[in-house]
C-alpha cells in the first residue's frame, strides 16, 4: 500500500518497489530492519578495532574507525538497494556522496593525527585507562563497543533516505545539502586552524584562539553536530523522516556531555591549567558567538 501524507510541503514517496521477487523482498524491508545490517558491521569492525589497539597498547586508533564507519556501513546500505533501478537514483546518490566526503575527510584527519603522535596515546584513552586498572582491557572493549552501537543507531537517517524512491530534490532535500555543505567547510576549516597552531613550536601548550577557534572553544564540534542537523532535515520528506530527529539530539549530548567537549576539556586544564580556566571564562563552549569581556 502506498504511504501518503506531507512533510516539508512535500508528498511521501512510496518505498523502492521492483517488479520481480528480488526487487520486491527488498522493497518490504523497512529502514529499521536494515540498519540490523549496520550493528552487524560495525559491533565486527570495533572487535577487530580493539584486537588491534590491544596489540599496539594505543586505543586512540578507534577515533579513526569512528569516522571510516559511516562510509562503511552507508556504503553497504546503497549496494544492498544497488538491484533497484530506484537506488541509482539522484537523492541516494547524494546520500551516498555526502556521507562518503565527510566520513573520509574525517577518518583522514584523525588518522593523521594519531600517526602524528604514535605511539603516545590520546590523553582521553590514557585517563580511561588509568582508571581502569586492572580491568582496563576488557573496559576497553565495552567502550569500543559502546561505539559500535552508537554509531550503527546514527546511520538512521541514511538508511531512511535510501529506502524511499524519489524522483528529484525536494525543499528539505536541498536545504540539508546546503547546511551540510556549510557544516563541512566550516569543520574542515576549524580542524585545519587548529592543526596548523599546534605545529608551531612557539605554541606548545598555548591555547588556540585563532580563526573560529576565538568565538568558541570547540568549532569543529559544533559544525560536527551541525552536520547531523543537515543529514536529518534531508530525510524529512521520507515517510519515517521523523524517526531520525533523535540522531542530532543524541549527538549533541556526547558531543558536549561524554566524549567531546567535556573530555577534551579535561585534558586541556591538566595541559594548560589557567590559560585554558581563562579561556573558559570569556569563550563560549560550542555555539560560536562573541567573547565575554570583564
Amino acid at each position: 500500500m502506498v504511504q501518503s501524507g506531507t512533510v516539508c510541503g512535500t508528498d511521501w514517496p512510496e518505498p523502492v518497489r521492483g517488479t520481480d521477487n528480488m526487487l520486491m523482498m527488498l522493497g518490504t524491508i523497512s529502514p529499521f530492519e536494515l540498519m540490523i545490517l549496520g550493528f552487524v558491521i560495525t559491533v565486527s569492525m570495533m572487535f577487530l578495532v580493539w584486537l588491534v589497539s590491544e596489540k599496539i597498547h594505543n586505543a586512540g586508533i578507534v577515533d579513526v574507525f569512528w569516522g571510516l564507519g559511516f562510509a562503511i556501513v552507508t556504503g553497504a546500505y546503497f549496494l544492498f538497494y544497488s538491484a533497484s533501478p530506484a537506488s541509482w537514483q539522484p537523492r541516494n546518490m547524494a546520500v551516498l556522496a555526502m556521507v562518503s566526503i565527510w566520513s573520509l575527510r574525517l577518518a583522514f584527519f584523525l588518522w593523521q593525527r594519531f600517526k602524528r603522535h604514535y605511539p603516545e596515546e590520546d590523553g582521553r584513552y590514557a585517563a580511561f585507562r588509568k582508571a581502569w586498572g586492572k580491568n582496563h582491557s576488557i573496559c576497553m572493549l565495552g567502550a569500543f563497543q559502546l561505539q559500535a552501537v552508537l554509531l550503527a543507531s546514527l546511520t538512521m537517517p541514511f538508511a531512511v533516505s535510501m529506502a524511499y524512491g524519489s524522483v528529484g530534490f525536494k525543499p528539505c532535500e536541498i536545504a540539508g545539502m546546503l547546511l551540510w555543505l556549510v557544516s563541512v567547510t566550516g569543520e574542515s576549516l576549524a580542524d585545519h586552524q587548529l592543526d596548523s597552531f599546534k605545529k608551531e613550536p612557539a605554541n606548545k601548550g598555548q591555547v588556540c584562539q585563532v580563526g573560529l577557534w576565538n568565538y568558541s572553544r570547540h568549532p569543529n564540534y559544533f559544525f560536527e553536530w551541525l552536520i547531523w542537523v543537515a543529514f536529518c532535515l534531508f530525510s524529512m520528506t521520507t515517510t519515517d523522516g521523523l524517526y531520525t530527529l533523535y540522531c542530532p539530539v543524541v549527538m549533541y549530548y556526547f558531543l558536549t556531555q561524554v566524549t567531546g567537549v567535556k573530555a577534551t576539556e579535561e585534558q586541556s586544564l591538566r595541559t594548560k591549567g589557567d590559560a585554558y580556566a581563562q579561556y573558559q571564562k570569556n569563550t563560549s563552549a560550542f555555539f560560536p558567538w562573541f567573547k565575554k569581556h570583564a
